[in-house]
C-alpha cells in the first residue's frame, strides 16, 4: 500500500493530493495528521494525477505535512441480524457501549439497483397506527412515501410514533407469511436533545429490540451526512432480501442531507442548480429512494419514509420538488392544525398515498375501506371551501346541508385526525371512526359509497344526534 505526502490543498471538507497511480472513484483513504491522528475519507474525484477526498471526520488538524493511504476498496457496512438493537453513529460504528460487530459480512453502501423485471408491485398494507395514514393515504409494503414538513412541526414524534407503532397485519383468508418486522432509523444533523428525545422513546417502548439507530448529529461533519443513509439501507435491505424481514426505513431529516451536498457542491467550485443545490441532485435523492421495493423470490421488504423539512415551508422548494417527482405520494404537516393543537397535524387534502388502491383492494381488512376514504375525502374538501364562504357570508347564510359539512369538517379534524402521538388505533377502529363521523351527513349525500355499505354500517343514531345538536345550535 502506498503511502503519499503530497497533499496540495484543503478545502472545507475537501482534502486535494497529487498520485502517480489510477486512483477509484469512492475508494476510501485514511490520513494521518502530524498529531498522529487517522481519520477516513473517500475519493470523491479522480483524475489523472490527482484526486479529491472528502473526509468524514472533517479536515481540522490536516496540512501539507499529513499522509494519505488508499486502501483499494469502497465504504463497506458490516452487517449481521444482531445488528438490531444497537445504536450506531453517522459511519456505522457502535455508540451504545454495547461489543464490536462481528459481521456476517461486509457489503457495499452503494449497493446494486434493483433490476426492473425482479420487482414485486407494492400491494401489502402496513398499519401504522395513525388514522390520518392508515385511513386516507395508506402506506404499502414496499413503497416510499415521505413526510413533508416544516420547521418547528412535530414530524419527529410521528416518526417515533411510525416506528414504534408500524406492523404488517395478517390478512383475512391468508396466514402469516412468517416474516417478523423490524425499523431502521436513519438520523442526519440532528441535534442532541433530538437524539435523547429519541434514545429515550425508543428505550421507554421497547421499540429498540427490533431497530439499528444510526445518529448523525448536528455538530458532526456534514460530510458524514452522505453515508448515513446508506448505511442504513443496506442494513435494511440485508435484513429485508437474506433475513426475510419487512423492513421499515425512516431517515430523518433529509434537508440536512441536501445541505450536506451543496456544501461540498460548494467546496468542489461546482456550477450550482437551483437555488445554489448541485445539478445531480434529483440523480443522488433517486439513488436513494430507489432502494425501496420487494423482489418477486423473496419473502421480505424494504419500505422508506424520508422526513424532509420545507424551507419557509415551500413546497416549491427544490428539495420536497425532487422528492415528489421519485417518490409514490406525499404525508403532508400542516401549521395551522398544529396551531389548533391536533396531534399529528397531518393535512390529508394535500397528501397523497399512489399506491394506496393496490394496498386495500378486496379481502384487505375491511372491502369498505376505499369507500370511507374518498368519501371523507370529498367531504372534508367541501367542508374546506365552506369556511373560506363562512368568512365572507357568515355561518346563519348558509344552508342546513353546507352547516352538516362545515361540522364534518371540524369534527373530522377533532376527532379522525386528532388522536394524539400515544394512540394506536387498528384499522377497523379508523374505519369504524371514519363511518360515526359519515353518518352525521345524511344518506343522500355518501355518493361514493356502495348502498349495501351505507345500509351495514351507516349510523341512524349518529345522525339523529348530528339533527339534533343542529337544532339546539339554531335555538
Amino acid at each position: 500500500m502506498k503511502e503519499y505526502k503530497t497533499i496540495t490543498e484543503v478545502s472545507g471538507p475537501l482534502v486535494y493530493a497529487e498520485v502517480d497511480e489510477p486512483i477509484g472513484y469512492d475508494e476510501i483513504v485514511e490520513i494521518e495528521t502530524p498529531s498522529g491522528e487517522t481519520k477516513r475519507g473517500q475519493v470523491l474525484e479522480s483524475e489523472e494525477g490527482i484526486v479529491a477526498i472528502q473526509v468524514f471526520e472533517g479536515t481540522t488538524g490536516i496540512d501539507r505535512n499529513a499522509s494519505v493511504r488508499f486502501l483499494g476498496e469502497t465504504l463497506k457496512m458490516p452487517v449481521t441480524e444482531d445488528l438490531l438493537g444497537r445504536v450506531l453513529d453517522g459511519s456505522g460504528n457502535p455508540i451504545d457501549g454495547g461489543p464490536e460487530i462481528v459481521p456476517d459480512e461486509r457489503r457495499d453502501i452503494v449497493g446494486a439497483a434493483i433490476n426492473p423485471y425482479s420487482r414485486e408491485y407494492p400491494e401489502d398494507f402496513i398499519q401504522t397506527g395513525v388514522s390520518a395514514i392508515d385511513g386516507m393515504n395508506t402506506l404499502v409494503r414496499g413503497q416510499k412515501l415521505p413526510i413533508f414538513s416544516g420547521s418547528g412541526l412535530p414530524h419527529n414524534d410521528l416518526a417515533l410514533q411510525i416506528a414504534r407503532q408500524a406492523t404488517v397485519p395478517e390478512e383475512e383468508g391468508e396466514g402469516d407469511d412468517g416474516s417478523e418486522f423490524a425499523v431502521i432509523f436513519g438520523a442526519m444533523g440532528i441535534t442532541q436533545e433530538e437524539a435523547n428525545e429519541f434514545m429515550e422513546d425508543f428505550e421507554r417502548t421497547g421499540a429498540l429490540e427490533r431497530s439499528v439507530v444510526f445518529m448523525n448529529l448536528a455538530d458532526d461533519p456534514a460530510v458524514e451526512r452522505t453515508v448515513t443513509p446508506r448505511l442504513a439501507l443496506t442494513t435494511a435491505e440485508y435484513l429485508a432480501f437474506d433475513k426475510g424481514y419487512h423492513v421499515l426505513v425512516v431517515l430523518t431529516d433529509m434537508t440536512n442531507y441536501c445541505e450536506a451536498l451543496r456544501e461540498i457542491g460548494a467546496a468542489r467550485e461546482e456550477v450550482p442548480g437551483r437555488r445554489g443545490y448541485p445539478g445531480y441532485m434529483y440523480t443522488d435523492l433517486a439513488q436513494l429512494y430507489e432502494r425501496a421495493g420487494r423482489l418477486k423470490d423473496r419473502d421480505g421488504s424494504v419500505t422508506q419514509i424520508p422526513i424532509l423539512t420545507m424551507p419557509g415551508d415551500d413546497d416549491t422548494h427544490p428539495i420536497p420538488d425532487l422528492t415528489g417527482y421519485i417518490t409514490e405520494g406525499q404525508i403532508m404537516m400542516d401549521r395551522p392544525l398544529h396551531s389548533q393543537g391536533v396531534q399529528p397535524p397531518v393535512n390529508v387534502l394535500p397528501s397523497l398515498s399512489r399506491l394506496m388502491d393496490d394496498g386495500i383492494g378486496e379481502g384487505l381488512t375491511r372491502a369498505d375501506h376505499a369507500d370511507v376514504s374518498d368519501q371523507m375525502y370529498a367531504a372534508y374538501a367541501e367542508g374546506e371551501d365552506l369556511r373560506d364562504l363562512v368568512n365572507i357570508v357568515g355561518r346563519e347564510a348558509l344552508s342546513e346541508r353546507d352547516n352538516k359539512y362545515l361540522d364534518f369538517a371540524d369534527a373530522f379534524e377533532s376527532q379522525f385526525v386528532e388522536q394524539g402521538f400515544d394512540t394506536d388505533r387498528t384499522i377497523d377502529e379508523t374505519l369504524e371512526l371514519g363511518w360515526d363521523l359519515l353518518s352525521t351527513l345524511p344518506k343522500t349525500e355518501l355518493n361514493r359509497v356502495d348502498e349495501e355499505l351505507i345500509e351495514e354500517h351507516y349510523r341512524e343514531d349518529a345522525a339523529a344526534a348530528g339533527d339534533e345538536a343542529e337544532e339546539v345550535s339554531a335555538d
